[in-house]
């Protein structure tokens, strides 16, 4: 062994073995927390050969244990019990095989687990995955629903015969999975996964009927809430009853109280949709109806009005207005006309009397000196002896020539 090792000086098989067991020895007692699986006790072998399996990733351990270890356990030992186990890490030679040498076993308590959830559930919130603005809508009639729920199980049926019944035409994608115990996380999972990538699921149901809280910690595992967050498919979690409340109800989109609560809020009621269908019908034709009625009855009202009853009244009458206005415009003006000629001719014949022509008429007549400027001859000393005069009488003007002044 001292000769170091080459292609051409290689150890042989017991030698790696050894050194292999001596690493391991050196690990000392470990703890370890996992979910039992694979309990082998058989009747004529005092050791109890188990698997000690990580929920939340796809890891195991092979672990062995004295019969009575098992049966003084704190708890019924079976495959999905939560335990803390005590051993030491154990290389076995001549098999070449690992296993933890269990010496004490532990049962998880109910506060604890409930502990572990809680400090999940806010791990989880203050991730964001709870809030309600992430949450996808239901579609209102989905085509095909893919359901993950256990075989032959109570859930399946009340979904399916509940959903068929409200919706005939609805059709169904079933997985059947384990839905407690060690490996119902990674089948879940595992169909949750396939129904998303399918191109006519429309909403997922993850159904199971009700159960103590050890059967439910599936439902709470990290990886599970985790996978239901990253769908992109609707996913409603109808996972136990009404008080029951695990992790994977607040990451889901819609949470449904039980398996028939889901299939009733997934697919609509065909009798409700048919009567509500008829209301609506009913209710349309009616409203119809009153509008019709309320538009024939402003036409009445609008044909009844004294504008659209008789269009040429209005024209009739201001027509009439409008020839008493011009009737009583020409008698105005013709009164007035007639007052203005009577003045007129009441002033032209007072101006005939007092004009020259009408003095002249009566027997007068006007003398005009001619040198010599023209002027009117108002005394006899404008008028000497051989001036010229003009003489204006009624019907003309002739000439004459002064001989002097005479004695009256």
């Amino acid at each position: 062994m001292s000769t170091p090792n080459s292609a051409e000086n290689p150890w042989p098989v017991r030698a790696v073995a050894t050194r292999v067991a001596k690493w391991i020895d050196r690990l000392g007692i470990v703890w370890v927390e996992g979910q039992l699986t694979e309990l082998s006790i058989r009747p004529d072998s005092k050791t109890v050969f188990m698997v000690l399996r990580d929920p939340a990733a796809d890891m195991s351990l092979t672990i062995t244990c004295p019969r009575d270890l098992v049966h003084n356990a704190p708890v019924r030992l079976t495959e999905g019990t939560q335990v803390v186990v005590c051993g030491k890490p154990t290389f076995y030679t001549g098999r070449g095989t690992f296993s933890l040498r269990v010496s004490e076993i532990r049962a998880v308590g109910i506060g604890e687990l409930l502990a572990r959830i809680d400090r999940l559930r806010r791990l989880l919130d203050a991730e964001g995955l709870f809030d309600s603005r992430l949450k996808r809508s239901i579609p209102f009639l989905p085509v095909m629903v893919g359901l993950v729920t256990g075989r032959a199980s109570a859930a399946e049926r009340d979904v399916t015969t509940v959903a068929s019944g409200r919706w005939p035409a609805v059709r169904f994608a079933v997985r059947n999975t384990a839905v407690q115990g060690p490996n119902a996380v990674s089948q879940i999972i595992d169909a949750l996964r396939e129904l998303d990538g399918h191109p006519e699921v429309d909403v997922i149901v993850i159904a199971r009927g009700g159960g103590s809280v050890e059967d439910l910690l599936p439902f709470s595992d990290e990886t599970l809430c985790r996978a239901i967050a990253a769908c992109v498919t609707p996913v409603v979690s109808a996972v136990g009853h009404e008080p029951d409340n695990p992790l994977c109800d607040l990451v889901a989109d819609l949470r449904a109280a039980t398996p028939t609560d889901a299939a009733k809020r997934i697919v609509p009621d065909t009798a409700a949709e048919k009567a509500l269908l008829d209301q609506l019908c009913r209710r349309g034709a009616r409203a119809l109806r009153n509008w019709v009625t309320r538009e024939e009855r402003m036409i009445h009202q609008l044909r009844s009005r004294p504008v659209l009853a008789d269009p040429l009244g209005a024209l009739t009458v201001r027509g009439e207005e409008i020839h008493r206005a011009r009737a009583a415009g020409r008698r105005d003006i013709t009164r007035l006309i007639d007052a203005e000629h009577d003045r007129i001719g009441h002033l032209a014949a007072r101006l005939a009397t007092l004009g020259p022509a009408a003095t002249l008429a009566r027997g007068y007549a006007v003398v005009q000196t001619l040198d010599p400027n023209p002027a009117v001859l108002r005394t006899v000393a404008g008028a000497p002896a051989g001036s010229r005069l003009r003489i204006r009488v009624s019907d003309g003007a002739l000439g004459a020539v002064s001989s002097g002044s005479v004695l009256r």
